[in-house]
């Protein structure tokens, strides 16, 4: 495995030691692949997942689209509050995107 991908997955790990979703407020995973953004809602307590969105495409703008459906998916299931897991990206570009627009969306982070 190169050192990069390395790196992300020890930052991946130790987010993960302390980030933790339940019932009431589930964990916001976000993960960036080549071809898109992904963002789950996860119950880690029954280990399910409780709401998924995806987009294609890695733009900031696609990622606010993102967030903006993934707060409606929220709403619709009576979430209000979420932990973010930012899965070892920089909290920055289109991972901040999709963060502040789903907090505008009325989502708590």
């Amino acid at each position: 495995m190169n050192k990069r991908k390395t790196l992300r997955i020890a930052r991946i790990r130790r987010i993960r030691a302390k980030v933790f979703g339940t019932t009431d407020r589930p964990r916001m995973r976000v993960f960036r692949s080549n071809t898109g953004l992904y963002v789950q809602l996860i119950d880690d307590d029954k280990r399910v997942t409780v709401a998924s969105s995806r987009v294609a495409g890695k733009t900031i703008a696609q990622a606010k689209q993102l967030g903006a459906a993934i707060a409606q998916i929220a709403k619709e299931r009576k979430i209000s509050s979420v932990v973010f897991d930012r899965g070892g990206y920089r909290y920055h570009g289109a991972i901040q995107a999709i963060a502040d627009t789903a907090r505008e969306g009325g989502i708590k982070i």
